[in-house]
């Protein structure tokens, strides 16, 4: 079994539980010693290497990774060995945010102005404004930048592509709305992926996205954005989608053919009440999805009558009023850290649950890049509703919160 990054603290454990060997294949071999789990040096991003490594191994059972950077890469060895996987186009396809916009022009489901920059391409003169620049095959919201002149526009791409030589970049029309995300998992045989839900999205002040918040949303709409699953072939396996609900209707911004990082995977898992990525993982062994697929609890606005009548959900935990809220605890500036919140793995204050993981400590340098990569810390919530779930954010920030000086 393949895996990388923050992959290890979700899809290890599940490997462990459904009783798999797992062997670690990495371009970073040392920071994965301390895992438990067998460890190879390999180029993952060359799936040549890959395949050869695994091979001169022993035979797999699965390929998988939850990395952004090389699911392409994993599908084209899972199907080598003739493994349940992800079609290589559609990762590709995804991936890539230029040819993602290219792909659901031509198959009819939606067109958003956009236009692809290669390296040294002159910036188009009629490109809608205001916009928003972004890197090809970008993560982490890092270099997208939002902007309204011409003028703006000249300099971020020069900004961009100074720190980023060689990178392709878009420009698309910037899509006004309430972000939300669909988090899905389909199995082998073409059948519809499951909906598990999705989240309303919070972002810091423009011109940067950085994902402030994310709040349990299990509602639609869906349809269009499992029409654009389709039309890219994205179906096999954990998406995690974005989009903008705007004046004219949903539009995809982008496809991230994976599991939902940040901490909201395990937040997805617990809302569900079940063991998430012992699915996921239970798809690439090739033994489907299961027999009895999730009923996402309710919003906590939801009325008593509609949670008295609801069915259970696979995990066995009856259908409920529930709000869960992740968060990513953002530096505002560069400094030093002076105080760092602790880590909590598990707290119950009433009928309020809450977990935290810091991502730095007290001393740590903190340079503000306008990305998610300024977290502090992680910090999720569920309660019975969004005004329970609000007080006990507000409490953890006012007690226990980062300071920067």
């Amino acid at each position: 079994m393949k895996t990388t990054g923050s992959v290890t603290d979700g899809f290890l454990p599940a490997a462990r539980a459904l009783g798999r060997e797992v062997t670690i294949l990495t371009d970073r071999p040392d920071d994965y010693r301390a895992m438990g789990a067998e460890v190879i040096g390999c180029d993952v991003r060359d799936p040549r290497a890959v395949i050869d490594v695994i091979a001169h191994h022993h035979a797999p059972e699965a390929v998988f990774t939850n990395s952004d950077h090389i699911q392409a890469e994993t599908a084209l060895a899972a199907s080598y060995f003739g493994l349940p996987g992800k079609d290589w186009r559609a990762c590709a396809t995804a991936k890539n945010k230029a040819l993602m916009r290219r792909e659901l022009a031509r198959a009819g489901v939606e067109t958003v102005r956009s236009a692809r920059l290669s390296p040294g391409d002159a910036v188009p003169s009629d490109v809608p404004l205001p916009a928003v620049v972004k890197p090809r095959e970008g993560v982490a919201s890092e270099d997208v930048v939002y902007v309204e002149t011409s003028a703006e526009l000249a300099d971020a791409v020069q900004a961009i592509r100074a720190r980023r030589p060689g990178e392709s970049l878009v420009v698309e029309e910037y899509l006004a709305g309430p972000l939300h995300t669909l988090e899905t998992l389909g199995a082998d045989g073409g059948a519809e992926p499951l909906v598990l839900g999705g989240f309303t999205t919070t972002l810091g002040p423009l011109p940067y996205f950085v994902e402030e918040r994310l709040d349990w949303h299990p509602d639609g709409p869906h349809e269009h954005v499992l029409g654009a699953l389709r039309a890219l072939g994205v179906g096999f396996g954990a998406c995690h989608t974005e989009y903008v609900v705007t004046e004219s209707g949903p539009r995809i911004i982008e496809i991230n053919y994976r599991l939902i990082g940040d901490d909201c995977d395990f937040l997805l898992a617990d809302l569900l009440g079940v063991p998430l990525h012992e699915w996921i993982l239970r798809v690439h062994l090739g033994e489907g999805l299961p027999t009895a697929p999730p009923s996402p609890p309710l919003n906590g606005a939801a009325n008593t009558t509609a949670n008295a009548t609801a069915g259970a959900t696979a995990g066995g935990t009856a259908n409920r009023a529930v709000h869960g809220a992740a968060l990513g605890l953002v530096a505002d500036r560069a400094g030093l850290v002076t105080r760092a919140a602790p880590p909590v793995d598990s707290e119950t204050a009433g009928p309020v649950r809450l977990w935290h993981r810091p991502l730095r400590a007290e001393g740590d340098r903190i340079e503000h890049t306008g990305t998610n990569r300024d977290y502090l810390g992680l910090l999720r919530v569920i309660g019975p509703g969004r005004a329970e779930v609000d007080a006990a954010v507000t409490a953890f920030q006012t007690t226990r919160g980062w300071t920067i000086s």
